[in-house]
């Protein structure tokens, strides 16, 4: 879930083609996620094909890249590596969770409620080993650069910003805002009309941008400080305290200064784990300088091959999503010409 910054944060929408030639750097994980949770049936089972295979993330790579690299945007597709120590709780509650949502969706077809049902589903979606393996075997088909973090993916994607190789991090949660990314591109892999929860009612769902810099001058507040908070709501490292959401964080820290001055404070005694350890987390994370971007041509055999013969996917919508990567690539490849001669 990451932290949850919402309430503070202030949000400027943009349109799809308004990011025509920027380079994005894609919280893997996070997407995948997104497309385990929304691409499902009505009564909330997953897309399978002939051999009982779950292939709703592959639906959503494909198309979703496609409109992307379509629309001008360079994705980099950034896969997580060994979590912290400090995870290793949250991971275990979030398997324990979708373990209990699992049943509940079971319960919920049993009794014929539907709705239910694929309300209960989204919640146990789960991304395994074989789901980024088919992830990355995907993207390398199409012509679209991977790069495996050692930790934290969000903070490699991060790391690659403040190198100058990306100039936004995609990506639902705001961790990466703490990590010290420059731009957060929120919405990407859900950016269309998109149905409310629970209702009957469709709506536009637009990219939308945050920029950190004008982030901590609107709060007054430096980037340590926004880690501070961040901590005090609850990270994927810490639970934080009970009864402290975004704007109490914000005030705590205007009043303290920093952490150790807020752990010299009755509340210092409320952290089940060294807050101290969890901002070294977001201020120094294991990234690295070892990678590679490079932007192939798609390969529409072996695309095909993949998504059609493996997997059962519609060979003529399978064609459509060809046709938007050669058309990208074809923009993309006349572009880098042009600034080289121009």
């Amino acid at each position: 879930m990451g932290v949850q910054l919402g309430d503070l944060v202030t949000k400027q929408k943009v349109e799809l083609e308004e990011l025509q030639g920027k380079v994005v750097a894609i919280d893997a994980m996070n997407f995948l996620y997104q497309f385990l949770s929304i691409i499902r049936q009505r009564d909330g089972e997953l897309l399978r094909d002939s051999k009982g295979r779950i292939t709703s993330h592959l639906s959503g790579l494909f198309y979703r890249t496609s409109n992307f690299i379509e629309a001008g945007i360079r994705p980099i597709y950034v896969f997580d590596g060994k979590p912290p120590i400090l995870k290793l709780r949250t991971v275990r509650k979030r398997k324990q969770a979708r373990a209990a949502a699992a049943a509940e969706w079971k319960k919920a077809l049993e009794e014929g409620r539907v709705e239910d049902a694929r309300k209960y589903a989204q919640r146990a979606g789960r991304v395994d080993e074989t789901v980024v393996d088919q992830s990355k075997k995907l993207l390398d088909c199409m012509g679209v650069p991977c790069v495996q973090a050692p930790g934290e993916g969000e903070a490699q994607a991060s790391h690659m910003l403040l190198r100058g190789d990306a100039w936004a991090v995609a990506s639902q949660d705001f961790d990466s805002l703490l990590f010290g990314a420059p731009t957060l591109l929120r919405n990407l892999a859900i950016t269309g009309r998109r149905k409310l929860p629970g209702k009957d009612v469709f709506v536009h769902v637009s990219p939308e941008v945050i920029k950190l810099d004008e982030f901590l001058r609107s709060l007054e507040i430096k980037r340590e400080q926004l880690v501070d908070i961040g901590i005090l709501i609850g990270t994927d490292y810490n639970e934080g305290i009970k009864g402290i959401g975004p704007k109490k964080a914000l005030e705590l820290v205007k009043k303290h200064g920093s952490m150790e001055e807020i752990l010299k404070t009755e509340i210092g005694k409320k952290f089940e784990v060294d807050p101290l350890e969890v901002r070294k987390i977001f201020l120094t994370p294991d990234t690295t300088d070892k990678y590679e971007i490079k932007w192939g041509e798609p390969d529409p055999e072996r695309i095909k091959s993949f998504l059609c013969g493996e997997h059962d996917f519609s060979e003529e919508r399978v064609q459509s999503g060809i046709d938007k990567l050669v058309s990208g690539a074809a923009k993309r490849n006349q572009s880098s010409i042009e600034k080289w001669f121009g």
